[in-house]
């Protein structure tokens, strides 16, 4: 409580220091930020996954239990029935669905990756507002029958329960594909952007993204790996643990990507090169084993992880060697804070991990609802 209280009274402190005219208005870069993922939270939100998402239920309960822990969650569900499961799921691993720290919200939604259809949290000279960006399902990349136009109203319903502006940018893309160090740097797959938008720049992306999020550093990486389901999304491929540190992963022989041999190699290694380039410190992640999942081969890469106040959440494949390996690394990027490894190879087959299942919500305002049973 005492680490959530600090942390509040440091983002409002932030907050209500940026007093020139918001980059969105034409005003200098540095007039809005987003937050590093790393910084005070107000709560973490997920989109509880419906009937033809079940297999991952176990792991959100876990998460679910985790988050409880050491912060407030905040959980949308789109009927009485898949919150009636979701409170199952979470007695039965071990927590309490009436948790003081669990807040649950009757929103439509489709999915379970809330990362992609949430809002990003932007804060400026007038406090702290959130962006909805267009959402179309990852460009349809898993086929016309999946719905996602619920998915799509999930911020404005956000904001409209925290009380907070809502503003919309006319542009389709997803968080997981912004990775931000908090001090005016942002990293990102133009690979991603570029297939959301058709006769879309780079030279128009560089100059809207300073706009929105009032950032002065812009490092496009480009490529989609082997396997990745999202068209490149960044948190697969390269993440700040620090306002000056990136770590990328490496392919090393116990990997199906196998180092030299291009594909995911040839990806992760310009990555790395570009955001060097750029100035940042790059550490390489090891990928140094596979895991195997109904029929289907994976590379361990650890780095879809979630950063919460105390804690981080690592993607785990049951893989023993290469969990308590990425586990006993991802503590020494983040000191201090306690590393849960949850396996959720469900998850991965069909397309991210606990980062991308997530939507952390920066500390600067206090929930405007007290929709503790539901809506």
């Amino acid at each position: 409580m005492i680490v959530r209280v600090l942390g509040l009274l440091l983002a409002l402190s932030m907050a209500s220091g940026a007093t020139s005219t918001p980059a969105a208005e034409g005003g200098a870069p540095g007039a809005r930020r987003v937050p590093a993922e790393w910084e005070p939270q107000e709560a973490i939100w997920l989109q509880w996954p419906g009937p033809w998402e079940k297999a991952f239920e176990s792991a959100f309960a876990r998460m679910a239990v985790i988050i409880t822990g050491y912060e407030p969650l905040h959980v949308l569900h789109g009927s009485p029935a898949i919150r009636d499961q979701a409170r199952a799921a979470i007695t039965e691993a071990g927590g309490d669905p009436d948790h003081r720290n669990l807040t649950w919200h009757a929103i439509a939604n489709d999915n379970a990756w809330m990362r992609d259809n949430g809002p990003v949290y932007v804060v400026d000279g007038t406090g702290m507002r959130l962006q909805d960006w267009r959402f179309d399902a990852w460009g349809g990349a898993f086929g016309p029958e999946v719905p996602w136009r619920r998915d799509d109203a999930v911020p404005a319903a956000v904001g409209e329960r925290l009380g907070m502006p809502v503003e919309r940018v006319d542009l389709v893309h997803e968080r997981g594909n912004l990775e931000f160090n908090g001090q005016g740097a942002l990293i990102l797959n133009w690979s991603t952007l570029g297939d959301r938008n058709p006769g879309y720049t780079k030279r128009a992306a560089e100059a809207d993204l300073r706009r929105h999020f009032g950032v002065d550093r812009v490092v496009f990486l480009e490529g989609v790996p082997g396997g990745d389901r999202t068209g490149g999304h960044v948190d697969g491929i390269a993440r700040f643990v620090d306002p000056g540190t990136v770590v990328v992963p490496e392919c090393r022989p116990g990997s199906r990507c196998h180092a030299g041999h291009g594909g995911s190699d040839e990806v992760f290694d310009a990555a790395a090169a570009a955001i060097a380039e750029a100035g940042f410190t790059v550490l390489r992640d090891p990928i140094e084993g596979v895991a195997r999942f109904r029929g289907e081969t994976f590379d361990t890469n650890y780095v879809n992880w979630l950063v919460g106040n105390g804690f981080v959440i690592v993607t785990g494949f049951g893989n023993p060697v290469t969990d308590a390996a990425a586990k006993s690394r991802i503590a020494s990027y983040f000191p201090g804070r306690d590393v849960h490894v949850v396996e959720m190879l469900s998850s991965w087959a069909a397309g991210g991990g606990a980062h991308c299942h997530t939507s952390d919500q920066p500390a600067a305002s206090p929930i405007a609802t007290d929709s503790r049973d539901g809506g």
